[in-house]
C-alpha cells in the first residue's frame, strides 16, 4: 500500500497568483504554517514557520486565484519533489510542492466555514 497526503491548515504570506501551463491555468499559493515547542535551555517557547508552495487546477485554482494575503485556508493534497537545472547558477536545484485536492477557505474566529466558502474534490473541476 501507498499513500501520499498532506493536510496543513494556515494563513496566506502573499496574495495567489495565476500561471498558464500547456495544460491551461493554475494557482499558485503560498502557506504558512507554524509550529511552537518550548526550549530546555532557555525554558521560553520558540516558534517555527514553515512555508509551502501550494499548486491548485482546474475548478479549484480558479477558487483559490481568489484568494488573498492573510486568509485562513485548510489544504489537501500531495507531495511533490522536483528536480531542475537552475538557469541563474547553473547548478541542480531541488523543491517540494504540495498539489491541491481539497482546498477551504476557514474563518478566522470560528476556524469553520459556514457561508460555503470551500471546494473540494467532490465538486466539478
Amino acid at each position: 500500500m501507498y499513500l501520499n497526503k498532506v493536510i496543513l491548515a494556515g494563513f496566506l504570506g502573499k496574495d495567489a497568483t495565476i500561471h498558464n501551463g500547456k495544460n491551461g491555468n493554475f494557482t499558485i499559493l503560498e502557506l504558512a504554517t507554524n509550529e511552537s515547542y518550548k526550549d530546555k535551555e532557555s525554558d521560553k517557547y520558540v516558534t517555527r514557520t514553515e512555508w509551502h508552495s501550494l499548486i491548485v487546477f482546474g475548478g479549484r485554482g480558479e477558487f483559490a486565484a481568489k484568494l488573498k494575503k492573510g486568509d485562513h485556508i485548510l489544504a489537501e493534497g500531495s507531495l511533490h519533489h522536483n528536480e531542475y537545472e537552475s538557469k541563474k547558477t547553473n547548478t541542480k536545484q531541488q523543491s517540494d510542492s504540495i498539489r491541491v485536492t481539497n482546498i477551504q477557505k476557514l474563518d478566522r474566529s470560528q476556524k469553520a466555514s459556514p457561508d460555503g466558502d470551500d471546494f473540494d474534490e467532490g465538486q466539478a473541476a
